[in-house]
């Protein structure tokens, strides 16, 4: 293994599993070549460290830094744990880094933070000046009595100098300042670095040391943050621009000094239009119009003009998208309304045309921006001088700007106008927002992927490599697969030929009972818990209903809901013997968390779970269709096809997380079958790569109990007798 020396000096443990030295020797080279790279490995196969592992030596090599990215909570405490383990081997400098929000003290918000900080910066240095000056006026009185000339002289300026600093100090002290920034600055910190870098210590271990020592552990971690190996972090750390251009300069990197290694990379896509989508309520609206009825500035009128008229066209548009009744449906959750048009603008761009008289919106929007960012300036200094008690966030100013955005961009490829309304929970009044959502996340990925040094994507379901390539706008990156390299004698994957769950398929009773029945089987030939998921929530309610009484584990059947703490459930189905948890394949659980051994011994996905074919999905359909033309069905494929069979693979992955775990991971749905493949696009079995389709093994409902009573058998996972079928 000379080749691999360098960076396996970086590796924690005795051996690599299957594979895993494999993917380090290969992301190593590809590094020293500076290509992205691409990496497909099974769940429970060490993908983390095959990635940390060679990307910390060439980092360190190279005069790099690593950043390692998730969305998924559970994987940043993997993540952690994979960073103790390497510090152990090889010490690294490493941080775990979190918004403000979750480290803040006194818990205000972003733009208040960084007034508080400006003014304490400023109180603390002026008392820098006062005690400077101090030092000064002595030594000139000695100067004094030892009739050095101009030492008088020179000693009145400086009281005068320091009269006016201490005028200037009753003022700052009169303002706002944070006490616990302010000890940051007046204090030695020494102690709080070396404890950060003797181990890697989590933001929540950070926020503790720091609380009971008054000092602000957000900005001290700031501060560390220079020099370091390696960064933990979110995705929002690098997928918005104006976050991921502020943390470099924390880092004290530029973009080519840095290596991304994003974990569950097959979630950038969709975290990508998040980050890239703008919306404005009509709330801010409505604050906007306060505020300019109170601006004395000659732009005030041109500024309510034009954001008054796009207030009014939200509300026609809105009204005239609701149909008889719909109104009184809408709840608290925004309720989305088709404003789009393919043959020309949206209805609430054309409204607002109609709605706006004036002097040209061009001229009228900047006009408001120049206001805007005037009272936001003035907002900002009398938030420092104290004579508010928060930073007040300029409302003009965030019209202004998502109105220029829209008029700009709203009708460009890939950015779909939409407009959305809710209730709300107060007043119970309908009101709307207005949204620029944006289909294509390559326009948010692209730049990032070509600024920094190179990057590491990393997922148990990126496959189809062509086509993460194109929707995040890689190039030419190195590609590697590794399947499940476990003994492929303790794993089972059967396809049950169960009717294809379509929309009014799942409403037939007879469809309904013969589903219980296979659930049922599952649960009861399965020795251990049995893990289920379904396309949505209500369908997992549904069948937690028709299978209380059904199965000997009525008093251990668990349903994970939305909106519930689903580490508490989890903990109940994992702490029992012999459960079963119906959750959705959209939910939580699905991806990111670990069930080992017989925390989950069967894991069941129930029908093709689509995502809900919103007016959003088609959009994303359709600018995919536009952008790749040539492609067949490329909108479908790329947009709902892929991405679901990535859910549910991710899902067959809960169970088998290391070579000695054994399980049986089932399909129920015949569009997973053999048979699927008449059915046209429905049939998905040909998506699955080529390893993983070799595997799955059609059986019938009714023989489903003898294939799982055969494998765990064999396997003699039964305690006593097994199950009679």
């Amino acid at each position: 293994m000379a080749e691999t020396s360098g960076h396996m000096r970086f590796f924690p443990y005795d051996r690599p599993y299957p594979n895993q030295g494999a993917a380090m020797d290969g992301i190593a080279e590809a590094l020293d070549d500076q290509r992205d790279v691409l990496v497909e490995g099974a769940p429970g196969t060490g993908k983390t460290l095959s990635a940390l592992v060679p990307a910390i030596a060439h980092a360190r090599r190279e005069d790099k830094t690593v950043v390692i990215t998730t969305n998924v909570h559970q994987q940043m405490r993997q993540f952690v744990e994979d960073a103790r383990a390497i510090t152990q081997t090889e010490p690294i400098r490493a941080v775990v880094f979190k918004g403000k929000s979750s480290m803040c003290h006194i818990d205000v918000e972003y733009q208040e933070c960084q007034t508080l900080r400006d003014t304490t910066r400023s109180l603390v240095e002026r008392e820098e000046d006062r005690e400077e000056l101090g030092e000064q006026a002595e030594a000139l009185v000695d100067r004094m009595r030892e009739g050095q000339q101009g030492a008088a002289e020179a000693r009145t300026a400086v009281t005068d100098e320091l009269e006016q600093i201490s005028e200037e100090l009753e003022d700052l002290r009169e303002g706002n300042v944070c006490e616990y920034y302010y000890n940051n600055l007046t204090e030695n910190t020494d102690e709080f670095f070396s404890w950060l870098f003797d181990d890697v210590r989590t933001p929540e271990n950070i926020y503790e040391y720091a609380d009971e020592r008054m000092l602000c552990g957000y900005e001290l971690l700031k501060e560390g943050m220079e020099e370091v190996d390696l960064v933990v972090c979110n995705y929002h750390h690098l997928l918005d621009p104006n976050i991921r251009e502020q943390f470099f300069r924390w880092l004290n990197r530029d973009p080519d000094d840095i290596i991304t290694v994003f974990d569950e990379a097959h979630n950038i896509e969709s975290a990508a239009r998040d980050h890239a989508s703008r919306t404005l309520t009509e709330n801010t609206l409505d604050q906007a119009l306060n505020e300019l009825e109170d601006a004395d500035d000659s732009r005030a009128d041109a500024a309510e003009n034009v954001i008054s008229a796009f207030h009014s066209a939200l509300r026609d548009t809105y009204d005239d998208a609701l149909g008889f009744g719909e109104r009184e449906q809408v709840g608290e959750d925004w309720y989305d309304l088709p404003i789009a048009n393919h043959d020309r603008r949206d209805d609430l761009t054309l409204t607002f045309l109609q709605r706006y008289e004036g002097r040209g919106i061009g001229t009228e929007v900047d006009l408001a921006l120049q206001l805007g960012k005037r009272l936001d300036d003035e907002y900002e200094e009398a938030y420092k001088n104290g004579e508010t008690t928060s930073r007040k966030e300029c409302q003009t100013l965030q019209a202004a700007e998502f109105v220029a955005a829209w008029m700009a961009d709203g009708g460009k490829l890939g950015q779909h106008p939409m407009c959305s309304v809710r209730r709300d929970g107060g007043t119970e009044e309908v009101y709307g927002r207005a949204e620029l959502y944006t289909c294509i996340p390559r326009e948010v990925t692209e730049t990032l992927f070509e600024e920094v040094h190179a990057s590491i994507l990393m997922s148990a379901t990126l496959r189809p490599f062509d086509v993460t390539e194109d929707v995040l706008g890689l190039s030419d990156p190195v590609t590697m697969a590794y399947g499940l390299e476990y003994p492929e004698e303790n794993r089972r994957t059967l396809a049950v030929q169960t009717p294809a769950l379509f929309s009014s398929e799942r409403e037939e009773p007879a469809t309904q009972e013969r589903l219980t029945q296979v659930l049922a089987d599952a649960s009861r030939f399965t020795p251990g818990n049995t893990l289920v998921f379904f396309p949505s929530y209500a369908e997992a309610n549904r069948y937690h209903e028709r299978l209380q009484g059904r199965t000997e584990v009525t008093d251990r059947l668990y349903l994970d809901e939305a909106g519930t703490p689903t580490e508490q459930i989890r903990s109940k189905f994992v702490g029992s013997d012999g459960a079963v948890l119906l959750t959705s394949l959209w939910g939580t659980l699905a991806e990111g968390v670990s069930f080992d051994g017989d925390d989950a011994r069967t894991v069941v996905v129930v029908g093709v779970p689509y995502p809900h074919l919103s007016e959003r999905m088609e959009a994303i359909q359709d600018a995919y269709d536009r952008v790749y033309s040539g492609r067949r069905e490329a909108g479908w494929r790329y947009a709902v096809e892929i991405p679901t069979i990535r859910k549910t693979r991710q899902a067959l992955g809960r169970v088998i997380r290391s070579p000695e775990d054994f399980g049986v991971r089932i399909l129920a749905d015949k569009r997973y079958t053999q048979a699927s493949s008449g059915m046209g696009k429905y049939g998905v079995r040909s998506t699955f790569p080529a390893e993983e389709r070799a595997e799955i093994i059609d059986v019938s409902t009714e023989k489903l109990k003898f294939a799982m009573l055969n494998f765990y058998g064999d396997h003699d996972a039964y305690d006593g007798t097994p199950p009679r079928p």
